[in-house]
């Protein structure tokens, strides 16, 4: 499970809506599956800085329901507001953020949803009618774009949600208020959930570097050549103290982790698979016991002549100098779950995925384990019913099944599963197996540059001794989440237009906020956008397969 910081850590306001929007439709759902198959296992990570915006948002929305204080997520409030904006810019923006929904799976499943968003669409036709729209409209299209987001776990067994679903149109502000109390009661029980499942032995909780940095980049950028030889990379040689940063990502991860969870997690997903031989070498060092990548980092990695190309693929692999094994994702099987069963009716799926499962079991060695990994929150909403069907057959009938057994990473090291030796290691992560997804491209290297030069000046301030304590740790924080590899996943042109625009301008605001913490003006070029998309990606760019077809 991972969002990137939304917030503006100056303003304290959320800029997108996509943490508390996943959490009450997926995160509930990825509980609530476990929960109703007892017997099923799974391996559940958590990026840190979710966790934090996650607890944000749920005292946000106590402190609200309670007090009425201030929500300071823009669509959030606007849900609860008993106006509308005056200004036709506007009343025009939050008409188009309650149609960033799936047109097919989220609007369209409801008449009165995708009559709105008929409406909608007209409108931004016609612009000049916007004075005419009432408060009813507004409120309506709010009202069910969060209905829409709820899981479906909640749908079906919320009697609120099913009648505010039935009532279908003139919400008042009692409904609104309503539909806050259940996602405040989602935000604020979520992780709960995912600890009780843990504390019964159900599945392992894991983590990742606080603020999801692509580890390798910032130990070394020159590792792109690795899985990429002749990529293009930023001006910027090296960035500055990439060592000093992983480990303080690592231990305010960890330190995290703990607060919620009140365990040290003995697995650790790098952010997106990225690792390379020094960044396993830290990870052994640091304590945990296991790490995971993508199946093409493996096959990169195969094709070297120093390393001896095993019988099976389906196993644990550790490096020989690195104290910790790593298992690989099955890339196609994953994929097939991410990009294709959702065209699929539920049971054929599970079908077919079952088989592969089995296919796998006649012909490699007894103890092969199959890792399949996939993205918590962008696959299901391209199911029916936010894959209700798909999943919860799956969990039964692997559950169940005479030979398959479901299990967790450590279980399997813990019943001593055999790690396979691996001598050399091709730096990569699960996208293709490369880092093409965050460098190599102009944009997203100059996005580098500009990272590079904030952190020479946050060097600097702290070598001159600029800054108080409470300063440091402040701009350590916001130099953090200016290292979270998101920011780079959207930058370049070929992704859509609307996304690239939130987050580069999301990461020039970030950048911009750490050098005024440290008394400094920030760059002139901190106030031109940097990138532009125009794409139309599969999965709006949100998900991208582990091979390159």
């Amino acid at each position: 499970m991972h969002q990137p910081e939304y917030r503006d850590l100056q303003s304290r306001t959320f800029n997108l809506p996509w943490t508390y929007l996943h959490v009450i439709k997926d995160y509930v759902d990825m509980a609530g599956h476990l929960e109703a198959v007892p017997y099923a296992k799974a391996v559940v990570n958590f990026a840190p800085i979710l966790l934090e915006q996650i607890e944000e948002y749920a005292k946000q929305v106590s402190a609200y329901l309670l007090k009425r204080t201030t929500l300071t997520d823009p669509l959030l409030a606007a849900l609860v507001d008993s106006g509308i904006p005056a200004d036709l810019e506007d009343r025009m923006k939050l008409v188009n953020d309650c149609l960033r929904a799936n047109r097919d799976r989220h609007i369209n499943r409801y008449g009165a949803y995708e009559k709105l968003a008929n409406m909608a669409g007209w409108l931004q036709q016609n612009y000049e009618s916007l004075e005419y729209v009432n408060s009813l409209f507004i409120h309506d299209i709010l009202a069910w774009y969060h209905l829409s987001w709820m899981g479906e776990t909640i749908k079906r067994n919320d009697n609120r949600i099913k009648h505010l679903i039935d009532k279908g149109n003139g919400f008042t502000l009692h409904d609104r208020l309503e539909i806050l109390e259940i996602i405040g009661e989602q935000l604020a029980n979520v992780i709960h959930r995912y600890k009780a499942l843990a504390k019964r032995g159900q599945i392992e909780l894991s983590v990742t570097p606080y603020a999801h940095p692509i580890m390798p980049l910032l130990l070394d950028l020159i590792s792109t050549h690795e899985a990429m030889p002749g990529a293009a990379l930023p001006d910027l040689k090296s960035y500055p103290g990439g060592q000093d940063r992983v480990t303080w990502h690592l231990e305010k991860g960890v330190q995290t982790f703990k607060r919620f969870f009140g365990i040290n997690p003995d697995g650790c997903w790098p952010s997106e698979g990225g690792i390379c031989e020094k960044t396993l070498t830290i990870l052994g060092d640091f304590g945990f016991k296991w790490a995971a990548s993508g199946g093409s980092v493996l096959h990169n990695s195969l094709n070297l002549p120093e390393n001896e190309n095993p019988a099976g693929l389906h196993h644990p692999f550790k490096l020989d100098k690195a104290n910790i094994s790593c298992f690989f994702r099955d890339d196609g099987l994953s994929d097939l779950i991410g990009f294709e069963y959702s065209k699929w009716h539920a049971d054929d799926a599970v079908a077919d995925l079952i088989k592969h499962l089995e296919a796998i079991a006649v012909n490699e060695s007894p103890g092969s384990v199959v890792s399949i990994i996939m993205d918590g929150e962008n696959a299901w909403e391209y199911f029916p019913e936010n894959g209700y069907h798909f999943l919860s057959a799956l969990y039964q009938c692997l559950a169940s099944h005479p030979t398959i057994e479901l299990t967790t990473f450590s279980d399997c090291l813990n019943s001593k599963v055999e790690s396979k030796p691996l001598n050399r290691l091709v730096a990569g992560s699960w996208v293709y197996g490369t880092f093409s997804t965050w460098i190599g491209d102009s944009d997203k290297n100059r996005g580098w540059d500009m990272l590079g030069d904030a952190k020479l000046a946050f060097d600097i301030a702290v070598s001159e001794k600029q800054l108080t304590d409470s300063q440091l740790e402040t701009a350590e924080l916001q130099l953090a989440v200016c290292e979270g590899s998101d920011w780079f996943w959207w930058f370049g042109d070929y992704n859509p237009s609307e996304a690239v625009s939130n987050f580069e301008k999301q990461f020039r605001l970030n950048l911009a906020n750490l050098y005024h913490i440290l008394g400094q003006d920030p760059p002139t070029y901190l106030a031109l956008t940097f990138t532009q998309g125009m794409g139309k990606p599969a999965m709006g760019g949100a998900m991208r397969p582990g091979t390159l077809v």
